[in-house]
């Protein structure tokens, strides 16, 4: 089987407000660079993957400040109102037998490994496409809001413990056939339903997505604690490659 094309859809439209920072997360810098940049190379270096398609909001004022702007395999498009807009406006770039692969832009740490591994999903025709993801190994409460204490003092209470038997943590990238996961966005987004990812699209539209077990260090930064995480998985990384050369 031929390999088709594959690209990229980060889309890095968000503001990131649970940072509490100064910019939108994807420009926090770790180790000298952005966390956008960490993530570009990332996917930029994995040998099966032809370009970027990144999708920005329209007043960004970072991007045009970074020298990886000047990559010939990136491709910048505005980024949409939530998140599901900004990787349908990427998707439009792409070709029809193209497949997509959608990544977090404030996920720096996704290795080559899951990568490729979530890549051997082309041409498995028990499912269409599939995500990495991580099975559960917390136990899991559900929340009650206590009717007892007043409306500004809300406390969480548990409700119930849930089964963690086969949860799993959704993680990106996730990776579709680009045709098909444009229809699919575009008919969730017209039948108004809640798409929290791409798999989500997809499988209201009737199809089944399979899983890939991935790394646990593919975190996605969105608290400041999460930092610190990040920068230690980057150079682990970084120490593995050098000890490979």
């Amino acid at each position: 089987m031929t390999m088709p094309r594959v690209i990229a859809v980060i889309p890095a439209a968000g503001v990131g407000s649970r940072m509490q920072a100064d910019r939108p997360k994807q420009y926090l810098t770790i180790a000298g660079k952005t966390i956008l940049e960490h993530t570009l190379d990332a996917l930029l270096t994995h040998p099966s993957i032809h370009s970027v398609v990144l999708a920005v909001s329209p007043d960004d004022i970072y991007f045009s400040n970074l020298d990886i702007k000047e990559n010939k395999r990136v491709d910048v498009v505005h980024g949409g109102k939530e998140r599901a807009d900004s990787v349908l406006n990427g998707i439009m770039h792409l070709q029809h037998d193209d497949w997509a692969l959608v990544h977090d832009a404030a996920r720096p740490c996704v290795s080559h490994k899951d990568i490729t591994a979530l890549l051997s999903l082309i041409g498995d025709n028990t499912v269409t496409g599939g995500i990495l993801a991580t099975p559960v190994r917390d136990t899991m409460k559900r929340a009650a809001i206590s009717e007892d204490i007043p409306h500004q003092n809300q406390l969480n209470v548990i409700s119930h413990t849930e089964s963690r038997t086969n949860l799993w943590h959704a993680l990106t990238p996730q990776l579709f056939p680009a045709q098909l996961l444009r229809e699919a966005l575009q008919k969730g987004l017209s039948d108004g339903v809640n798409i929290t990812d791409e798999a989500s699209a997809v499988e209201y539209a009737g199809y089944k997505v399979g899983m890939v077990n991935g790394s646990p260090a593919n975190i996605k930064i969105t608290h400041p604690a999460d930092l610190p995480l990040a920068e230690f998985y980057l150079q682990q990384q970084l120490e593995a490659r050098v000890a490979c050369e």
